[in-house]
């Protein structure tokens, strides 16, 4: 398993959702292309942790709960988005042809929250942070765990230690009543 490889599926996983988001400032909104980006984008995390589990050639299928089932194959806390993926599997076909599914301005905000929850699946994370943290890699897949953020964090632990750069607040108090 090549790392740079899981992480390439894991950036266009990113990019899909990131696509989706911005696709919500269309006018009118694109609801089943919005749609299908948010099922595209689970369809490549999952991939991407079946390839990074030693899957070589990932099922070539668009149904999400299937790739599910094989990543619990690994971990079985996959089970646990299985329900979120069979309602996100819709998506992958029927929503790219017309009157083949009726999609609501509500199922865009659905989508999007299921695909940033399994974004953020803990088996997904940790895989992410795998990618990310690995010497070598020019991309970072975790925004905090990138080189940059790293050492600014570093920085601002050696100055609150020497007790440089700090601003002292007043206390805000707030009344529970």
């Amino acid at each position: 398993m090549e790392l740079e490889y899981v992480g390439e599926w894991f950036r266009f996983a990113d990019s899909d959702l990131a696509s989706a988001d911005y696709l919500q400032g269309m006018f009118p909104k694109p609801i089943e292309i919005i749609c299908y980006h948010c099922q595209q984008s689970v369809e490549k995390f999952l991939k991407g942790y079946l390839i990074f589990n030693g899957i070589n050639e990932p099922p070539k299928t668009h149904n999400l709960v299937e790739l599910c089932e094989s990543a619990a194959k690994f971990e079985k806390s996959f089970q646990e988005i299985a329900q979120i993926c069979g309602i996100l599997t819709r998506y992958g076909v029927l929503s790219r042809y017309p009157r083949e599914l009726e999609i609501s301005e509500s199922d865009i905000k659905n989508a999007i929250n299921y695909a940033r929850q399994i974004r953020d699946f803990k088996p997904l994370r940790e895989v992410r942070i795998k990618i990310s943290t690995r010497e070598g890699l020019t991309t970072d897949l975790d925004p905090f765990y990138s080189s940059t953020n790293m050492e600014r964090l570093k920085k601002a632990i050696a100055d609150a230690n020497a007790g440089r750069n700090m601003t002292e607040h007043e206390l805000i108090e707030v009344d529970d009543d």
